[in-house]
This record gives structure tokens, sequence and C-alpha cells, in this order.
């Protein structure tokens, strides 16, 4: 009877030493696991590699718009404003705008805690109210950036609004009439600066406002924008004082549920609801209409998962990367669905108000909304330990 115990203690002995044996094994007091030295390299490259880098570029390019704005309403004031000078503010529009679109995946923390994505995104810009707002401004009725109307007559497609203008069958974008009248240019001018503040605070609240040029920190000081945040040094130490993340895989999942969310916001919301409309408001629910620039939006919201999900550069350590060892064919799946995804959004011709009916949209719209999203959704399990 004594020999039977002892073999069965030296089974189940031998049990538990092969089932630790797969596991992550338990690290030492203040080291950390596999899992988690994994995760770190791939959050501190997505950091610097890839959320650093496109909100720089974003708010550099909002400064220049800014700038171009203003040389706009000095040439209206010495009546030698000409096209070339709109031309040039639309350009610098379009840089801002793809490097906002590139950072949708990561509209998580300072964009959301403190209001920016709303402040310098909202949409579809309500046509009739910016017409009667400027007609008042026309009139000389006074206004304010506070109180004419809320965030959907601001920010990115107002200044849209006011630079491009739809040719008359609507199938290419111009820039504006260049018979602006001077309170017109002062209102595009405050909405421009409004616009780089909060780009350049979306900059600041990432990389810590140290880091930044002395003009952009006097872009700051002077609209009293500093939140004092530095949302990327957090990540890059999950798990010590002053981070908000406990742990690397905390981060990792904030990452991947960024993905997720834009995905399904551009499948199910940007695409899928002008696609599948029922009302006028559905069917007129689309995103920089003016500057056709719908499709290149939504492309470059994909674009944004890719980076966040794979590493913006070549070599970057990357979320991919562990879902890969531990799942092959979950990773495989997500970074096909991304291309394909990109490549049915391409295939939608501008302008996207006349084509969101069609087959091309609904597709794109089943390859970002569904197949991305859940190809995402399995990468998640993977993280979580749940597959």
């Amino acid at each position: 009877m004594k020999l039977r115990n002892l073999f069965i203690l030296s089974f189940i002995a031998l049990l538990c030493f092969s089932c630790s044996k797969e596991d992550d094994p338990t690290p030492a007091p203040g080291t950390l696991s596999a899992k988690e030295q994994a995760l770190k390299k791939a959050v501190e490259d997505y950091v610097d590699h890839t959320v650093l880098p496109t909100y720089a570029a974003m708010a550099d390019a909002a400064v220049e718009l800014r700038d171009l704005c203003l040389a706009m309403q000095e040439k209206h004031a010495a009546g030698t404003l000409a096209t070339s000078d709109i031309k040039a503010a639309g350009e610098a529009w379009k840089r801002a705008r793809k490097n906002w679109e590139l950072s949708e995946a990561f509209l998580f923390g300072p964009a959301a805690n403190h209001n920016i994505d709303p402040h310098i995104d909202s949409w579809p810009l309500d046509k009739a109210a910016m017409e009667t707002l400027l007609t008042q401004i026309r009139n000389g009725s006074s206004w304010s950036l506070e109180n004419n109307g809320g965030y959907g007559l601001i920010g990115f497609h107002a200044v849209e609004y006011m630079l491009f203008q739809l040719s008359a069958d609507e199938n290419s974008a111009l820039v504006h009439y260049i018979d602006y009248t001077s309170e017109e240019m002062e209102y595009l001018v405050a909405v421009a600066e409004d616009l780089c503040q909060q780009c350049v605070c979306l900059e600041a609240c990432w990389a810590g406002i140290d880091t930044l040029s002395s003009a952009k920190r006097e872009i700051l000081e002077e609209a009293e924008l500093d939140y004092g945040e530095d949302y990327g040094r957090e990540m890059k130490n999950a798990g010590l004082a002053g981070s908000r993340f406990k742990t690397y895989q905390e981060a990792a999942e904030e990452i991947l549920q960024g993905c997720i969310d834009i995905a399904d916001e551009v499948g199910n919301t940007k695409i899928g609801r002008p696609h599948l409309g029922s009302s006028t408001e559905d069917k007129n629910y689309i995103e920089s209409p003016y500057s056709l620039n719908s499709i290149e939006d939504f492309a470059d919201n994909i674009r944004s998962v890719r980076n966040a999900y794979l590493g913006s550069r070549s070599g970057d350590a990357s979320v991919s990367d562990y879902v890969k060892e531990k799942n092959p064919e979950a990773d495989a799946a997500v970074r096909e669905a991304i291309d394909n995804a990109i490549a049915a959004i391409e295939r939608i011709p501008e302008p996207f108000a006349k084509n969101a009916a069609g087959t091309l949209s609904e597709e794109a719209m089943h390859a970002a909304g569904d197949i991305l999203v859940g190809a995402l959704e399995d990468a998640m399990n993977v993280i979580t330990g749940r597959r």
C-alpha cells in the first residue's frame, strides 16, 4: 500500500513539473516575466517609433497650416491674395489631416481624456449652421470660438470648409473662392490657430512638454494648454510609480483595443452608416467631403492599425511579434485582414458621397468592420491568454 502511494505521489510531482515547463515561469521578485519582457519592447517601440513621430508630424503640419492662414489674411488685407496661397494652405491641411488619421488607432489616453478628439474632429460639419454663422460674421455680429455652435463648427472640418469647395457636379475639390470677407479671414485664422494649439497639445501630452521645441512650448503657454501629462513615459514604465499601467500586458491591451475601435468605426460608422443610411442624416454622415479626402481618411485609419499592430519601422518590436509567437494563425489573420481592408477601401472611388451606397462600399464595410475587427479580437484573446 505504501509503495502504491509513493508511486502516485511521484506521478503527480512529475505531472506538475511537466505543466510548469509549459507555462511562463514565475519570475523572481522585481523582474519581468518573459511575456512582460516581450511586451515591454513592443510598447517602447510603439510609443517611440509610431505614436510620437505621428503626433510630431501632425503638430508640425498644423503649425504650418496656421502660418499659411495668417499669410492669407495678410495678403487678403493687402489685396494680393492668390489661388496659389489657398492651395498651399489646403496642402498643409492635407498633411496635418493625414497624420491625424494615421493616429486614430491611438485615440485613447490624452485624445480622449482632454476631449481633443471631438474638439478637432467632430463631423459631419453642419453646413447650414456654418453658412448661418458666416453670414452673421459678414454682418458684423460678435462671435467667439467658445460660443459659435460648439465642436461641430471648429477643427479640421471647419478649416476644410473654408479652404475647399466642391465643383458644381461635386466630382472635384477646388480651392475656396478668393473673395473672402475680412471677417471670414478672421474666422479662418482663429479656427486654424485653435486647431494648431490642440495638435501641439496632443504631442505634448504624449511626449512631455519639455521635449517640444521652444516655438511649440510658446504656443501652449499662450493658449494656457499644459496638462502636465507624459502618457508615453507612463506606457513605457508600466508597473512603476507614476504609471497608470500596472503591467505591459495592460498597455498592449490598450494598443489592441485602440485598433479594434477604429477598425469598427471605419467599417460600421464612417462607411457603414452612409452605406446603410435610411435617412438623409445617415446618407450625409460623411467625413471630409469638401476636400474629397474621405477614402484617404478611411485607408489611413487602417494604416494606423497596421502601424500600431506591426510597428512603423522595419525591425520594430511589436504586439504582432508576441501574437505570432503564441498563435501564428491569429497573427497571419490580422495581417491579411489589414491588407484586405485597405485594398477594399481604396477600390471605392471618390466622391464617397456618390458611391457610399454601392457594392464596393459594402465590401469595404465588411472587410474593416467585420473581418478585421474579428481578427483583432482574436489577437486580443492571445494577449490576454484566453486563446
